[in-house]
């Protein structure tokens, strides 16, 4: 007879978050050091989402609100321009994107509804688009699970590899800003991301550094949520027999960044303010919703994920990240 697994409690849980929130909001509260903070915790069975379930929707309001934050010290000329650089970009990837995912995943064997669920998420912006496709094609929890794990996994993998290689090729703050927000799943990586290459190679005197050029153009990118859900409901309705639902709109932290940015245009003198305080403290608001997002790559998470769907989710990101990589390094000085 097997001795049962103790599992601990919701005390020892909130205890293992107050040391991630102590660890945040110090000197060493950084993005990489908190996210493996966070899945270190969550395998080694100590606090995960199902024994505090509401870290889910803590860290995806402190995510939003810090990015919000962020459109602070983004005037409305260089959200444009940066926003209409990722619009260039997003109409040629995401068709890329989906027709490789659709084309891979049947060779590989993997259902209609994972496949498209990992497009999307590779396609747009990882797990906000998953979860708005998900609402249109009527997608299972265990469908979900096997989607959201894959782009976790490669979200985490791109945070650390992707500002090493925009180091080694010497990549300029505009490449690596744009490279990143197409390579990269989730806005909470790509500003992390784009926040390690900006500490590693010194931003220009003169011009956006990569982190702002990061955000605005994956921000832009996510507003290809709403036509990509009407176009697989408008085929759904046509050809399948899931029942469809109503998809989720452009997400609301999306136009607030819009209006943070509009608020810095018309009041120039928030600059010095946002660099020195309000900027530092939303890093730190980031380290922080990335160690909560840790906490959901239990073993049970891994479990889920398939090989075929990882396959998947792997092929599509080196695809769309060599892809885009030639792009940027032709176009973009």
């Amino acid at each position: 007879m097997t001795t049962p697994t103790r599992q601990l409690g919701p005390p020892a849980a909130l205890a293992c978050v107050a040391v991630g929130l102590l660890l945040c909001l110090s000197p060493w509260g950084r993005p990489e050091y908190a996210l493996p903070l966070g899945m270190l915790f969550a395998l080694l069975g100590l606090a995960d989402a199902s024994t505090l379930p509401w870290t889910k929707s803590l860290s995806r309001f402190v995510l939003q609100a810090c990015v919000v934050v962020l459109g602070l010290g983004l005037s409305l000329h260089e959200l444009a321009r940066a926003g209409g650089t990722g619009i260039a970009f997003a109409f040629g990837t995401i068709v890329l994107t989906f027709a490789a995912g659709y084309a891979l995943g049947s060779m590989l064997g993997i259902g209609k509804p994972i496949t498209t669920l990992l497009s999307s998420g590779t396609a747009i912006c990882g797990g906000s688009a998953i979860a708005a496709v998900s609402g249109v094609i009527g997608a299972t929890s265990a469908e979900i699970a096997v989607a959201t794990g894959v782009v976790f996994l490669l979200n985490a993998a791109g945070l650390y590899l992707l500002p090493w290689l925009g180091d080694l090729m010497h990549m300029s703050h505009a490449q690596f800003g744009v490279w990143s927000a197409i390579s990269i799943h989730d806005v909470s990586s790509v500003v992390g991301a784009s926040g390690r290459f900006k500490e590693i190679t010194p931003p220009p005197a003169e011009g956006s550094d990569a982190q702002t050029i990061a955000t605005a153009v994956k921000l832009a990118r996510a507003l290809w949520i709403a036509p990509i859900c009407l176009a697989i409901g408008f085929s759904l309705a046509r050809s399948s027999d899931r029942k469809a639902s109503r998809g989720s709109p452009v997400p609301l932290f999306v136009l607030l960044f819009v209006v943070a940015s509009a608020v810095r245009t018309l009041f120039p003198q928030i600059g010095p303010v946002h660099t020195d305080w309000i900027k530092p403290a939303a890093t730190h608001g980031m380290a922080f919703a990335l160690f909560l997002i840790g906490l959901g790559l239990s073993k049970k998470t891994l479990a889920s994920v398939g090989w075929r769907a990882f396959v998947l989710g792997l092929s599509l990101w080196v695809l769309i990240s060599l892809a885009s990589l030639a792009v940027v390094r032709l176009t973009i000085a």
